[in-house]
């Protein structure tokens, strides 16, 4: 009686493996892969960066293995691996058609010599990053972009009433703070309290514009009880170190 019973248990693990077999084949491409062959592909992007072309140029290696054999890592991984791509979504819908949604990378300033900044901190590198116009330019160490995107809002706030913007900041390795502005103005603000000299100074900018028509071209923020500002035509002040030289019109007090 129990070998009976382990023949027809057995006649049906045999059964239901004759039928599942097919079935697993197909959908795992082990056969007739190229059945159900992928018709369309169905695209989803902003186009600013990544082009069409490059989108089906990195998916057409994968599309010849059919509907049920095509690999979504591979898919997704050769998307990804373009440039400007910040995230791939890919699936697949019956009977023939694959769907990708991309996201690009969304850059927010040039970082260094050949890179660009995203906006959620990242840095990357892309073919041409001239492509991109009108973004601040960031020089500083590859561990500091979370202080130099906090003083650039910082200093883009000090400066907005002025109708002046940040073009670049540069930290340098050792911790000093220097600005650019939009009239190509520059700022050396230093390493000691960035944030403190650098309001203190844009508190003081209408008393030292008042009667100017021009802005000023230079400022170093470094000195302990002021700043020294250098106009048009003017030469340059002495550094914080060294004495005025009675050339006192450049060293302003901080308490004005």
């Amino acid at each position: 009686m129990k070998g009976a019973i382990g023949l027809r248990f057995a006649a049906w693990i045999v059964a239901i493996t004759l039928v599942a077999l097919p079935v697993v084949g197909v959908l795992q491409g082990w056969f007739a892969a190229d059945r159900w062959p992928v018709r369309q592909l169905q695209v989803h992007a902003t186009f600013r960066h990544v082009s069409a072309a490059e989108l089906r140029a990195a998916v057409a290696p994968s599309l010849g293995a059919g509907f049920f054999a095509i690999d979504l890592d591979q898919v997704r991984d050769a998307v990804a691996a373009l440039p400007w791509v910040a995230g791939v979504e890919v699936s697949k819908h019956w009977p023939d058609a694959l769907d990708i949604t991309v996201t690009e990378v969304d850059p927010v300033a040039r970082w260094g010599g050949d890179a660009l900044l995203s906006r959620d901190g990242r840095i990357f590198k892309v073919p041409d990053p001239g492509v991109v116009n009108g973004l601040p330019q960031f020089k500083a160490p590859d561990d500091r972009v979370a202080d130099v995107r906090a003083f650039y809002r910082t200093a883009q706030v000090d400066f907005a009433p002025y109708n002046l913007r940040v073009a670049e900041v540069d930290l340098s390795a050792r911790g000093s703070w220097n600005l650019v502005l939009s009239d190509q103005a520059r700022v050396t603000v230093g390493d000691n309290q960035p944030d403190q000299r650098l309001a203190r100074f844009v508190a003081a900018l209408p008393v030292l514009m008042r009667g100017r028509s021009d802005g000023f071209v230079y400022a170093d923020l470094r000195y302990s009880n002021g700043f020294a500002v250098r106009w048009p035509g003017q030469a340059a002040a002495p550094a914080p170190n060294q004495p005025a030289n009675g050339v006192n019109s450049h060293v302003v007090d901080g308490n004005v």
